[in-house]
């Protein structure tokens, strides 16, 4: 009798393989949940709901490009380490008091920065800088009617940006 009692097996519950064996689905189905809860709090600023109405004012910003060309506005824009800019005009330059310069992320809409430059005594502008992470940004320089746009990129890091052409 003793041999009998001890070849009777452990129930399933104390047995190592089923828990090992259930172990990989339930990894993907926690898984699959912080993925659904990563998806519901962020939100994806690279699809766009009104594409047409997009494209629409897409025309509007080449009209905004080709005016900045016909009036030959290039511009040169320094960063301080001490979180400053300013912008230098090269050829002709914009007779109005202050600009806008967008600091676009290229994925990310809501990290996306605005900042009003003012006109400075020696014809320039400047601004304070906010701090911003280290990263690639599109630049939009244009005034404040919105006739005219010029358009450059910067990385973080790099302490001068081109608009419209060499310095």
């Amino acid at each position: 009798m003793n041999v009998a009692n001890s070849a009777t097996p452990n129930p399933w519950y104390r047995q190592r393989w089923p828990w090992l064996l259930m172990a990989g689905p339930a990894i993907v189905v926690v898984a699959g949940f912080v993925t659904l809860g990563l998806a519901i709090q962020s939100s994806d600023g690279l699809v766009a709901d009104d594409y047409y109405t997009q494209g629409k004012a897409i025309n509007m910003m080449l009209t905004r490009d080709a005016r900045a060309r016909e009036l030959d506005y290039r511009a040169h824009l320094d960063m301080t380490k001490e979180g400053r800019v300013s912008l230098h005009f090269v050829a002709a330059a914009p007779n109005v008091n202050s600009l806008r310069l967008t600091l676009q992320h290229p994925t990310r809409a809501g990290f996306d920065r605005e900042i009003l430059l003012a006109r400075a005594a020696d014809a320039s502008y400047t601004a304070a800088m906010p701090p911003i992470d280290a990263s690639r940004w599109s630049l939009t320089l244009e005034d404040e009617a919105r006739t005219w746009r010029l358009t450059g990129d910067w990385r973080a890091g790099e302490n001068s940006v081109q608009f419209g052409g060499t310095r």
